[in-house]
């Protein structure tokens, strides 16, 4: 099964709101890489059996996302802190821009 990385990232977000299992399976599987069969034997359970808490993880973050977009959110807002550091570092440099650099960098270290 090819794996679709986007989904590490969301088990960031909303691991917190997935049963126990499968957030471990999700978490074997994109954070540490894995195989099913060494997912199964980590959690004492079939191939089978990791599969299924894997889908069943993947379409609930899928499904929290699709509700809450905080991944899509955190993005967009990543991005336009980006832009704006980009932005006031090609300003000339006085004490208002060294503040507003300071504040960028403030709050891009809070998200």
């Amino acid at each position: 099964m090819a794996k679709d990385l986007r989904l590490g990232i969301l088990l960031d977000f909303y691991g917190g709101l997935l049963t126990e299992k499968q957030a471990a399976a999700l978490d074997y599987y994109y954070n540490q890489d894995l195989s099913l069969a060494e997912i199964a034997d980590e959690m004492e359970i079939s191939r089978q059996g990791a599969m299924a808490f894997i889908r069943q993880g993947e379409k609930h973050l899928l499904a929290f996302e699709d509700k809450l977009g905080l991944a899509e959110r955190f993005g967009e807002i990543s991005a336009g802190l980006g832009k704006m550091r980009q932005i006031v570092s090609n300003m000339p440099q006085n004490d208002d821009c060294k503040e507003l650099l300071l504040l960028i960098e403030t709050v891009s270290g809070m998200i």
